[in-house]
């Protein structure tokens, strides 16, 4: 198999160093809100690097995302998101993940284990993550997509404000949604 052969198998994807490209990736959150509707937000500063390893189980990734850079499409909300209400950004400017393994491959979906930091506390995920393919784009770049979700709680990593609703529940979930988009290229 050479570096520019299209791929959609998991098990065929090319050795080697992969970084995110940002402006064609995207992660992002989904909060509900006030009980009755989802309010989604993207870190729109991010990088990573992904190190496929010949045997795919010794695989890593790592991701970095600028907290200042959420955007809810709200002005306001991405404000009180940046205050230390939430993501404290003057004192924690960038949430992290390490991968810690790979597991219960089946086909192209598979698990990412790895450790998630926020407001410098660091705690375990599991991302439920699918490998979407290869292709070689139109400047000669070999790109590998990636998608991945998992559902956290959020007070577990001290984000803990809220606000009771006259009518019962609160106004932002405990549960938070998290999904990526990946579009990594490969290094020479």
């Amino acid at each position: 198999m050479t570096d520019v052969a299209t791929t959609t198998a998991l098990q065929d994807l090319a050795a080697g160093t992969y970084v995110v490209d940002a402006s064609h990736s995207e992660v992002g959150f989904v909060a509900r809100h006030a009980m009755v509707t989802k309010v989604r937000g993207y870190f729109r500063d991010l990088e990573g690097t992904i190190t496929v390893a010949d045997d795919l189980a010794a695989s890593t990734a790592t991701a970095s995302m600028k907290t200042a850079s959420v955007d809810t499409g709200s002005a306001d909300r991405d404000g009180h998101i940046k205050s230390a209400d939430f993501f404290d950004v003057e004192n924690h400017p960038e949430i992290t993940f390490v991968s810690t393994g790979i597991a219960n491959v089946d086909g192209n979906e598979f698990d990412l284990n790895g450790d998630l930091t926020i407001l410098g506390v660091t705690k375990p995920v599991v991302l439920k993550a699918e490998f979407e393919g290869t292709a070689q784009d139109p400047f000669g770049n070999l790109r590998a997509g990636f998608s991945a979700s998992t559902v956290v709680e959020r007070e577990a990593w001290g984000l803990t404000w809220n606000a009771g609703l006259e009518t019962g529940g609160v106004l932002v979930s405990k549960k938070i949604t998290l999904n990526l988009e990946i579009s990594a290229i490969k290094q020479a």
